[in-house]
């Protein structure tokens, strides 16, 4: 007796993993009702890119993890991380060249893993752009009330977020998610100016704050440059990395291994490069532009960070570095205040483009799963004059502002990271198993070395999500079994696929 159950006589195993050719994911851009306007060029995706890479990561994490784990040695920890990175960067543009198609890692999974694994994908990419989207927006909120005090105006508590145990609203991260969502209801190309400009001043401020402290490093800071190792207190239960847990492998401070250690954190830097795949479908020329802006963003990012972790550590002894605001601090330490207030003001205007992008990652992610059925095919439907899939934004945007606005969720950042490595997990399998499947599809961009890079990609990122908390990995398989749940009770009976697949059946 068989052990595969059938569904209208079809084996369950072939519905899940039945996949959508890339032909036909190209076909579905081209429905009036589901087009999205291409409106983007190589620059508007890699400031996309750059928009979304630098956050508070450049602000605050280079002189944290100095501190902590690596030393000078910090910048040898973003050189590590920009190449793990690398490698899930040439995977998903090659995908991105292959199948221009809103979606990302969950399109890409639907042309090559099959449609229960893009299912998964895409729920991933949910949670992690809008818990994402959410954290940065509170973490903004934060950086305008310190600039209002500075100012001499104070919000009252209770419309300043949760903190210290008491309750309250955060007014100004709502509001700003809720701006945003206009914007991006509004057009692609008014979010890519907006998005530019933003850009522009964050930039100006990293490239000044590197110049300007250039002047002000002195070389005894950099002695050593690798600080003699330190054994790391590993934490107990579920709070310990999963690899202490499993292994016994507790992680150490400083030292060759201390590099290694801090590149696992400083990695969650680099989230966002990912995101310009979401935009290919808006893209003029996504065969061309779409590795260029994913590339190209990752490099000039991975070149800021290093060069702002060499100028932290040399202005202020690592061991002396603050870590709530370390490259402001280091300017306050060397007297020159007015230096710090300008970071604080690039950091708040930073943070501003990150949460448009990611909010714009979860919206084509979501619209990309709904055309294909898997979700209400109400929330595919773009709007008549602006070309985009409002309704979608209006629906996450809102949900977003509220999780914003009423939740204290610094606890839950982790999901992210976890979230985008899973995703570059499953990119570069697919990357390996499209080659095998379709070696005749027109590749614009080829990864390199397949099958070897992609499996450098997994085997890398599964490293790093083996150092995050057990409790990590806990919440985001309530998550994952939450997903599964869904997908059997709507997604896979409405799924476009299905329809097809039973059209056929009938067919004589």
């Amino acid at each position: 007796m068989s052990g595969t159950t059938s569904v209208g006589g079809t084996p369950v195993s072939n519905t899940l993993f039945r996949t959508k050719s890339v032909e036909q994911s190209i076909r579905d851009t081209e429905e009036p009702e589901h087009a999205l306007k291409k409106s983007l060029s190589a620059l508007d995706l890699t400031v996309f890119g750059v928009g979304v890479i630098i956050g508070t990561g450049i602000f605050v994490l280079t002189g944290k993890i100095a501190k902590e784990t690596a030393g000078p040695a910090v910048a040898l920890a973003f050189v590590v991380a920009g190449l793990v990175c690398a490698l899930a960067a040439l995977c998903y543009a090659e995908f991105a060249s292959t199948v221009p198609v809103a979606g990302s890692a969950y399109t890409f999974s639907y042309a090559s893993l099959g449609e229960f694994p893009a299912w998964i994908i895409g729920w991933d990419l949910i949670l992690e752009l809008a818990l994402g989207c959410a954290v940065v927006a509170v973490g903004w909120s934060g950086y305008m009330r310190s600039l209002l005090d500075t100012a001499g105006m104070h919000l009252p508590q209770t419309l300043s977020g949760t903190h210290d145990g008491k309750f309250g609203f955060d007014l100004l991260a709502c509001v700003l998610v809720l701006v945003l969502t206009g914007i991006l209801v509004a057009g692609m190309k008014l979010s890519s100016r907006v998005t530019n400009v933003i850009v522009a001043v964050k930039v100006t401020v990293v490239l000044l704050v590197i110049i300007v402290g250039a002047f002000f490093i002195t070389g005894a800071n950099y002695d050593p440059f690798v600080p003699p190792s330190e054994p790391a207190e590993g934490g107990g239960g579920i709070t310990a990395p999963l690899v202490q847990l499993m292994f016994g492998f507790t992680p150490s401070h400083f030292g060759v291994m201390g590099i290694f250690t801090a590149a696992a954190v400083v990695f969650f830097a680099f989230i966002g490069f990912d995101i310009v795949a979401t935009a290919a479908e808006e893209t003029h020329n996504p065969q061309r532009d779409v590795p260029r802006g994913i590339i190209g963003s990752l490099l000039i990012c991975t070149i800021l960070y290093v060069a702002v972790s060499i100028v932290v550590t040399g202005m202020q002894k690592y061991s002396e570095l603050s870590t709530d605001a370390p490259l402001a601090d280091a300017f306050k330490a060397v007297g020159h205040p007015f230096w710090a207030g300008l970071i604080s003001f690039g950091a708040a205007v930073g943070l501003t483009s990150v949460c448009m992008i990611l909010l714009l990652g979860q919206t084509r992610v979501f619209f990309a799963m709904s055309r294909d059925g898997l979700l209400p095919l109400t929330f595919s439907k773009v709007h008549p004059t602006f070309g985009t899939p409002y309704r979608s934004t209006v629906l996450l945007g809102g949900i977003v502002a509220v999780v914003a606005g009423f939740t204290s969720i610094d606890e839950l950042a982790e999901l992210v990271n976890i979230g985008t490595l899973f995703a570059f997990v499953v990119v570069a399998l697919g990357v390996i198993v499209l080659r095998k499947q379709r070696p005749d599809l027109p590749r614009s961009f080829r990864t390199p070395l397949v099958p070897y890079v992609p499996i450098l990609s997994v085997l890398a990122s599964l490293w790093l999500m083996l150092n995050l908390p057990a409790e990590t990995w806990l919440r985001f398989g309530v998550w994952m079994v939450l997903g599964v749940v869904i997908y059997f009770a709507y997604g896979r009976s409405h799924s476009r696929l299905h329809a097809r697949d039973a059209h056929a059946s009938d067919a004589p």
